[in-house]
C-alpha cells in the first residue's frame, strides 16, 4: 500500500507539472522554472496568476471527490455511489444557481466574488441536511433509506434548477447557469481557491474519521452495532463531512461527474478491498484523474474551451457501463 500511494503521489507531482507547462501558450520547463521565481514577465503571469490557481484547484476538488466517493461506497455498500447520492452536488448546484439568478454574484461590493460559492455551500448543507433527515428519522432508518431520500433530494434539487432556467431572467443569466452547470476550472483565482480549503480541510477531517466504522459496517448493520458501532453518528459523519468538502468544491467548480465514481474502483482492487485502506489511494487518484482530465480538456482546441464536466462525462459513461456490466457478471 506504501508503494501503491508513493506511485500515486508520483503521478500526481507530474500531473501537476504537466497542467503548468500545458495550454493554448506552451511553457518550456525552464520558463516555469524562471516564471516561479519572479513575477514581472508574461509566463510568471501566466504560471502564478493562471494555471497555478487552477491546478491546485484542480487537485483539491480531485482528492475531495475521489475521497468521498470511497467513503460513500463504503457508508452505503454500493459500487456506483458517488458524491452526488446525498443530493450535495444538487444542492450546492442550486444554490450557486440562485445567486446567479438574482445576480448576488455580479455586484459591486467586495463580496460578490465569494456570493457564489458561499450559496452553494449553504445550498450543499441544507440538502444534506435534509437526506439525513428523511433517511435516519428518530428510529434511523439504516443505509437504504439514506440512499432512496438522497435521490429524492436531488431530484427536487434538479426541479430546483430547472425552475430557475425557465424563469430565467435574461439570455444571459440562463448561458451563465448553464455554463456554470457544465463544470470548469477555467478563470479560477486564488481567492476561490482560499475559499474552498477551510471547509475542505474541516469535512475531510469528518469523512477520515469513518475509517474503522466503515471496515465494521462492511460486515452488516447488525455486526457493525455489536462491534460498538453508532450508525447515527456515522452517517451524520458521512453527510456532513460531504456537505462541507464536495459542497465547497461543486459551488466554486461546477458539476464534475464520475471522479468520486471512478477513483475508488481504480483503487479498491490494490489495497484488498479492505475500505479504510481505500481512502487515501482513492484521494490521491481523483487528483491524477482530474488533473489529467484538466490537461487533455485544454489540449482539445475548441472555442469556447471544452468544460471539464462534460470530458469528465464522455470518458466516464463507457467506465460507468463497464461496471454495471461486470457487477451483472459477479451478482449471485
Amino acid at each position: 500500500m506504501n508503494r501503491l500511494n508513493l506511485a500515486l503521489l508520483l503521478a500526481m507531482a507530474l500531473a501537476f507539472a504537466a497542467s503548468l507547462l500545458a495550454g493554448r501558450v506552451w511553457l518550456p520547463p525552464s520558463a516555469l522554472l524562471d516564471a516561479l521565481q519572479q513575477r514581472d514577465t508574461l509566463a510568471a503571469l501566466i504560471v502564478n496568476d493562471i494555471r497555478l490557481p487552477r491546478t491546485v484547484l484542480a487537485l483539491i476538488v480531485g482528492a475531495v471527490l475521489g475521497f468521498s466517493g470511497a467513503v460513500l461506497q463504503g457508508f452505503t455498500r454500493n459500487p456506483l455511489a458517488e458524491p452526488a447520492l446525498l443530493g450535495v452536488s444538487g444542492g450546492a448546484a442550486l444554490g450557486a444557481v440562485i445567486a446567479i439568478y438574482f445576480g448576488l454574484n455580479l455586484g459591486l461590493s467586495a463580496l460578490s466574488p465569494v456570493i457564489g460559492p458561499l450559496m452553494g455551500m449553504v445550498g450543499a448543507t441544507a440538502a444534506c441536511a435534509l437526506t439525513f433527515a428523511l433517511g435516519q428519522g428518530s428510529k434511523g432508518g439504516g443505509t437504504v433509506a439514506l440512499v432512496l431520500a438522497g435521490a429524492a433530494v436531488s431530484s427536487l434539487m434538479a426541479a430546483g434548477i430547472a425552475l430557475a432556467l425557465n424563469f430565467a431572467p435574461n439570455p444571459y443569466a440562463a448561458y451563465e447557469i448553464m455554463s456554470w452547470l457544465l463544470g470548469s476550472l477555467a478563470d479560477k483565482n486564488w481567492t476561490q481557491v482560499l475559499l474552498v480549503i477551510p471547509f475542505v480541510v474541516a469535512g475531510g477531517a469528518l469523512l477520515a474519521v469513518t475509517g474503522r466504522a466503515l471496515d465494521a459496517l462492511a460486515l452488516g448493520e447488525t455486526q457493525a452495532q455489536s462491534l460498538g458501532v453508532n450508525l447515527a453518528r456515522l452517517a451524520a459523519l458521512v453527510v456532513a463531512g460531504t456537505a462541507l468538502s464536495v459542497g465547497a468544491v461543486t459551488s466554486v467548480v461546477g458539476a464534475i461527474g464520475f471522479i468520486g465514481l471512478v477513483a475508488p474502483h481504480l483503487a479498491r482492487p490494490l489495497v484488498g478491498h479492505q475500505p479504510s485502506r481505500v481512502l487515501l489511494p482513492a484521494a490521491l487518484a481523483g487528483a491524477v484523474l482530474l488533473l489529467c482530465a484538466d490537461i487533455a480538456a485544454r489540449l482539445v482546441h475548441t472555442n469556447p474551451e471544452l468544460r471539464l464536466g462534460v470530458f469528465t462525462s464522455l470518458l466516464g459513461t463507457p467506465f460507468f457501463f463497464w461496471l454495471v456490466v461486470r457487477i451483472r457478471k459477479v451478482a449471485p
